[in-house]
């Protein structure tokens, strides 16, 4: 017996359910098919106007929070110096350790070491290890995104994990990067590489700068003024977080990039172009956490991610040091990203897989038990206190 819903009766009822007007006539369909394709937007129309508006004033408030902290960090030397916070190098890692602790970001305190730098109030030496430090600490986020995971009900392992790969790679290369990075200052090895845009800034942002400095200045003092500074860096940088697009993870089209994350060397590249692209380094490693949960990432794949990733986070402290102005203080910094990355290429070129191995063991060790997490923890946050107090 013949069945009647088989093929042919359904390809019986679609070509009768589907004469329509336009199948009639066929200029209809032209007609209608070339308003479909007007009606959908064009990559043009996914740059929302109000992003780049917010990206401007992002950018004008970085440029002004820049020239609050110099002007601010000017008028309180003296003060500062009285208080003797930091008297040495050491002093200035725990300094810039515990700072990016307590406002969760690195960004702006490796801002503040420059203003310091630039008013006198640290040496070469200690701004690059206040610089260091402030990396330290931005690190912490990416475990504090993992506790907060990790309360919602999430798998401890892969939460915690990933916060605390990215605290043991930043520790393994600054560190090291640190001794290299004082050797190159006190050699002047970098020395005579300049950036000199002084004329730009004062035809272009000195003029948009100036009066509202000049407002400030006129009725705060220079500690409220730096302080100023500092929350308009704090609002300036989540202003430009906010101009970067949300990308849903289950929309995005990420199934090629899981073939490739078996390679450092892509990974590298890849965690230096979002860190380069986002100018923060909490965002870039952030990013693993949910990657890790959603299995597009593993623990394995993610070391040479956040090397690179440590490396291209100086661009906004590198446009700090020039708008500063400071040949010097621009000098530092480029000294800090050229250190880490002789670091970071070193370690991928000849010791990459006793390294990852390593790193994953301790990672292991710390979330096998709350003992070993507490040790962990209590060391992290008592360790820029110790050095603060040296």
């Amino acid at each position: 017996m013949e069945n009647p819903h088989g093929p042919e009766a359904k390809e019986t009822e679609t070509l009768s359910g589907s004469l329509t007007p336009e199948k009639i006539n066929p200029a209809l369909a032209i007609s209608e098919l070339a308003v479909d394709t007007e009606a959908k937007p064009s990559w043009r129309t996914h740059i929302r106007l109000g992003k780049i508006l917010l990206f401007g004033l992002s950018l004008y408030l970085f440029v002004l929070a820049i020239d609050l902290l110099k002007t601010g960090a000017r008028g309180i030397t003296h003060s500062f110096r009285d208080l003797s916070i930091i008297s040495n190098a050491i002093n200035s890692l725990g300094f810039g350790w515990l700072f990016a602790y307590l406002i969760m970001s690195g960004s702006p305190v490796a801002a503040v070491g420059l203003t310091f730098f630039d008013a006198g109030i640290i040496d070469e030496i200690s701004t690059f290890t206040m610089i260091t430090g402030s990396r330290l600490g931005a690190s912490f986020i990416v475990l504090f995104i993992g506790f907060i995971y990790v309360m919602r009900g999430r798998d401890r392992s892969a939460s915690l994990s990933m916060g605390i790969l990215s605290l043991s790679v930043t520790a393994t290369t600054y560190l090291p990067g640190l001794l290299l990075g004082i050797l190159l200052l006190n050699e002047g090895i970098l020395d005579p590489i300049r950036l000199d845009t002084t004329v730009t800034q004062n035809s272009i942002l000195e003029s948009l700068i100036e009066p509202v400095e000049s407002l400030m200045t006129r009725f705060f003092p220079s500690w409220a003024v730096f302080l100023i500074g500092l929350v308009v860096i704090l609002i300036s940088f989540n202003l430009f977080d906010k101009c970067l697009p949300q990308v849903s993870l289950k929309e995005s089209r990420v199934g090629w990039v899981s073939r490739l994350v078996y390679r450092p060397v892509v990974m590298f590249a890849l965690g230096a172009m979002i860190t380069m692209i986002s100018m923060s380094v909490s965002i870039s490693l952030s990013l693993l956490v949910p990657l890790s949960q959603r299995g597009f990432v593993r623990r394995e794949n993610v070391i040479p991610y956040i090397m690179g990733a440590n490396i291209t986070t100086f661009i906004d402290t590198l446009l700090a040091a020039v708008l500063l102005q400071n040949p010097a203080a621009f000098n530092i910094v480029l000294v800090e990203m050229t250190s880490v990355t002789i670091i970071s290429i070193i370690i991928l070129i000849f010791f990459y897989r006793s390294y990852q191995h390593s790193l994953l063991n301790f990672s292991v060790w710390v979330t096998a038990n709350n003992r070993h997490l507490t040790i962990f923890m209590v060391s992290i946050l008592v360790s820029p206190v110790i050095l603060l107090l040296i």
